[in-house]
């Protein structure tokens, strides 16, 4: 089968671009739009693992808080070189990214870690020690 018979035999749904989710509440202490990071979150016996990709943002202007259960992630990407630029086509859609996620009490809050390396965002969610599973012995 050549290229192009295997290329006219893909669906629409296949081929399609997902596009960008913006945030839907107003930022207006940001200038630009904000994004939604789109996510992973793995888990094992002992965290959930989230990596969220933020492209652009810097360790500088990265904020990761936790407020009575809910976890917010913000990052800014600096617009000054897009500014004097018109865009004749484009997918990337640059702007800045923010998303909550309520943390159940299952994850332990004070062991929370975070690490940005190439545009993706790294956190571990230790389970507590509770949630973690356990082998239960057997007594004779």
């Amino acid at each position: 089968m050549g290229m192009q018979e295997a290329t006219d035999t893909m669906s629409a749904q296949e081929i399609s671009v997902r596009e960008k989710q913006e945030l839907r509440e107003h930022e207006s202490t940001r200038p630009g739009r904000t994004y939604l990071p789109e996510v992973d979150i793995c888990e094992t016996n002992e965290a959930l693992w989230l990596w969220a990709d933020m492209p652009g943002v810097q360790d500088d202007s990265l904020t990761i808080h936790l407020d009575q259960g809910v976890l917010t992630i913000e990052g800014a990407v600096d617009l000054h070189d897009y500014e004097s630029l018109t865009p004749v086509y484009s997918e990337y859609n640059v702007g800045n990214y923010a998303r909550r996620f309520t943390l159940s009490d299952v994850i332990d809050h004070s062991g929370i870690q975070a690490r940005l390396r190439d545009g993706v965002l790294e956190l571990q969610l230790p389970k507590t020690e509770r949630a973690k599973p356990k082998r239960i012995p057997i007594t004779q």
